[in-house]
């Protein structure tokens, strides 16, 4: 028995944390206790020193010292800020009456808002809970399919996962080694691609089942002009006014500064379109010029704060004048600045949103410390060889390792969160994808895409119990889970796109996390009258931080 134990620890180890997890003990604890039993049973086998225990203090004091993972607390507190902040309320309403006249135009309208809340808040649920309480009951009101319209909100709103700044791609960058910044610039494709397949499943049901998307009734409209007109052509002929502007900008500032990056150059021409439309729509109301629609103010006045959100905490990661970190606690200054300036910043909307933050930051502190004891025996027991091991040798290569891979991570996804996922599984296959030649950036958003199915799958996802925790009881609990299903599916062609066309994920100058430590020995040649018979000559040993 003890020689069975001895061979096949690793292997044990991590089947007794799936019946700790399946058992519903908490993930965090379950960890530790995992690592810590089978860390003593391992020094008793000896196959460990009880010196490896000892390095567990500084690896917790590492994770507490991780400037990255602060990020989450600021990205968090600024999500929960801007939903109490009347903004994915402005924002439905504006964007809903802008879609209205087409079928299926308050769907369009929820996944455009869920990308826009998903770029701004990177919280799944601040985005469901919003649009369910404000967008589903005009859905149901209007006539929409309770099926679609329960699922479309529930997997716009899992777009926070994806779409930057993503919490969990934070938690992808820190567990693979990589920078946060690269991460949001690889995403952001994937991100906006799934937002057009969403879009593209609401207007194939617009044209072969209409009767479960009307269009929003005339009494409905109310921006339309006092002759009938829905002022679009107004609203349309600004955005290419602003459009026009951007591109010349780019154009000539390009032109004298070839030097200027191009991501750089883009974030400058969009931020000057966006506030030169603002302006002009300002001068238009304080002035009274009439030349713009109620429609273009309302869109204008109700999408540009937002937006100024997004470039000025995605816009200054990406050209580098800030890290994520940064860039959160901007965005979450930012943040309460808008609400500030909606008069809904309250002391009690403080407190709530400060403690929903520290809750959920706890919660990630402990189930990393718990991953950090496990792993730390796993690790020396050999279970990262076993686990290398046991994926490197399956057939197909690295195409066999992704599929095994992903279909582990969709199928664990029904009982643990994103969190859990990223912390338990992602550093064993990190270092095996990295063997096989695979770009863990590239790696770490397709995990990122599929763990975003745990949200939505049916009957776990959290999308589903944030959706029935707001839903009229009209909406049955069936509704919501066969609403979900077509959108799972979606999130999976995703996956099978990005394995099938990974130029869909990609990152220009990618930042090298890797700390460059030359040992260098200098043996001069001993001169024979300086040294005696037998003497060994001096050395010099240096450590460069950079390679000569």
């Amino acid at each position: 028995m003890e020689a069975f134990l001895t061979a096949n620890l690793a292997p044990i180890m991590f089947a007794v944390l799936v019946l700790f997890l399946l058992s519903g003990f908490p993930v965090a604890f379950a960890l530790a206790a995992n690592g810590l039993c089978f860390g003593l049973l391992g020094i008793e086998l000896g196959l460990l020193k009880p010196e490896l225990l000892q390095a567990l203090p500084n690896r917790i004091f590492g994770i507490m010292a991780n400037d990255t993972l602060l990020a989450i607390p600021f990205f968090t507190f600024m999500g929960l800020i801007l939903e109490r902040s009347g903004m994915a309320e402005d924002l439905l309403d504006a964007i809903g009456q802008l879609f209205g006249p087409i079928r299926g135009g308050v769907a369009y309208a929820v996944i455009f808002v869920g990308a826009l809340l998903a770029a701004t808040t990177g919280v799944v649920a601040a985005s469901v809970i919003s649009m369910g309480l404000i967008s589903l009951p005009v859905m149901l009101r209007y006539g929409y399919d309770r099926k679609l319209a329960a699922g479309v909100i529930a997997a716009s709103g899992t777009l926070a996962q994806i779409i930057p700044p993503s919490l969990v791609l934070i938690v992808m960058a820190d567990q693979l080694g990589r920078s946060v910044g690269d991460m949001y610039r690889a995403a952001f494709a994937p991100g906006l691609l799934l937002t057009a397949l969403y879009a593209g499943y609401v207007l194939a049901l617009s044209i072969f089942k209409p009767a479960a998307v009307p269009a929003l009734p005339l009494e409905a409209r109310n921006l339309r002009q006092p002759n009938g007109d829905s002022g679009v052509r107004s609203l349309l002929v600004l955005v290419l006014g602003a459009v026009a502007a951007a591109w010349l900008f780019a154009h000539y500032w390009g032109e004298r500064h070839p030097a200027m990056a191009s991501d750089e150059l883009g974030i400058a021409a969009a931020s000057l379109g966006i506030v030169g439309a603002f302006l002009f729509a300002l001068l238009n109301r304080q002035f009274k010029l009439g030349l713009l629609s109620r429609m273009a103010e309302k869109v204008v006045f109700v999408m540009v704060p937002p937006l100024a959100l997004i470039f000025l905490v995605l816009g200054t990661i990406f050209i580098g004048l800030a890290t994520p970190t940064e860039g959160g606690g901007m965005g979450a200054m930012g943040a309460l600045l808008l609400a500030l300036f909606n008069r809904r910043l309250t002391l009690d909307l403080t407190k709530q949103a400060m403690h929903s933050t520290t809750r959920l930051s706890s919660f990630v502190v402990f189930i990393l410390i718990g991953s950090t004891v496990f792993s730390l025996v796993f690790r020396g027991v050999n279970g990262d060889l076993w686990v290398e091991h046991l994926l490197s040798a399956l057939p197909g290569g690295s195409t066999g390792f992704l599929i095994v891979v992903n279909l582990l991570f969709f199928a664990l996804a029904f009982f643990l969160d994103f969190f859990e996922l990223a912390f338990i599984l992602v550093p064993l296959v990190g270092p095996v994808a990295d063997k096989l030649g695979i770009d863990l950036i590239w790696f770490g958003v397709l995990l990122g895409v599929n763990m975003q199915t745990s949200f939505m799958h049916p009957p776990f996802g959290f999308a589903l119990f944030y959706l029935r925790s707001v839903a009229p009881k009209e909406v049955k609990t069936s509704d919501i889970y066969w609403g979900a299903i077509p959108f799972v599916l979606i999130q999976i062609l995703m996956v099978a796109l990005i394995i099938g066309f990974p130029q869909l994920v990609t990152v220009g100058k990618k930042v090298d996390m890797k700390e460059q430590l030359e040992l260098r020995l200098d043996s001069p040649a001993p001169a024979a009258e300086e040294h005696k018979d037998g003497e060994q000559p001096p050395l010099n040993f240096s450590v460069d931080d950079e390679k000569k």
